[in-house]
């Protein structure tokens, strides 16, 4: 049965750019005050990076984080990234465990349409990742049916790394097919010295990993990365 959906963070926002902060970064130890405290600094949603260690060799989170979260944070936009070789796996899972955006691959095995349509059904919002040495125009076919397109500017896997600035133009041939209602996300080396140049060709939700979990001022990095 298909779950009603809802005008989202993602479809109407108030305003923009948004900031996702990736948890990744946090201090695990410590991390629902960590996602607390950044959004009262000012962060619009939570990104969490979930990895199989198949299509990226790291092994992150799954459902049990994201169902922690949503219990300690009710009203939070929970943004799942699933770097993974079969997302349809794990679409109920984060559906039940809070999620509220459910983004796969292009490079996966699966059909985008398919992925999409399976996504909607849950009632989340639905996106679609690429990888920096993809082709934009493995992609451009199936970006009407998402309401997030991701762009990878780093080589995923691991946080920390630098960003891949050839992306930008892929960024620009993407934001030329999009809807109103459709964000256009860059994750991976975003920060202060990125994020004008991702803001530019027109990237209006911002993941953000160390730029915002190694500074004393989360405060001030948002605002830095929203540039306002």
């Amino acid at each position: 049965m298909q779950s009603q959906r809802t005008m989202s963070i993602i479809t109407a926002p108030s305003s923009l750019p948004l900031v996702a902060p990736s948890i990744l970064s946090a201090d695990f130890a410590n991390l629902g005050e960590e996602c607390e405290k950044t959004l009262s600094a000012g962060a619009d949603l939570l990104h969490l990076d979930v990895m199989d260690g198949h299509f990226v060799p790291n092994l992150t989170m799954g459902p049990a984080l994201c169902k922690s979260l949503r219990k300690r944070m009710p009203n939070v936009y929970l943004d799942v990234h699933l770097m993974v070789n079969k997302p349809m796996d794990y679409i109920e899972s984060f559906a039940e465990a809070g999620g509220n955006l459910f983004t796969g691959h292009v490079e996966a095995k699966v059909d985008p349409f398919v992925l999409a349509e399976s996504i909607h059904n849950t009632g989340m919002d639905a996106g679609i990742a690429i990888n920096p040495p993809t082709d934009v125009e493995e992609i451009l076919p199936f970006v009407e049916a998402f309401d997030l397109i991701l762009v990878m500017s780093v080589n995923p896997g691991f946080s920390g790394q630098a960003f891949i600035p050839e992306v930008l133009t892929k960024v620009e041939r993407i934001s030329e097919r999009l809807r109103p209602d459709q964000r256009l996300q860059m994750d991976g080396g975003v920060g202060v010295k990125t994020c004008s140049a991702c803001r530019d060709a027109g990237c209006d939700v911002l993941v953000a990993a160390s730029a915002i979990f190694g500074t004393d001022d989360y405060a001030k990095a948002i605002t830095g990365l929203r540039g306002y």
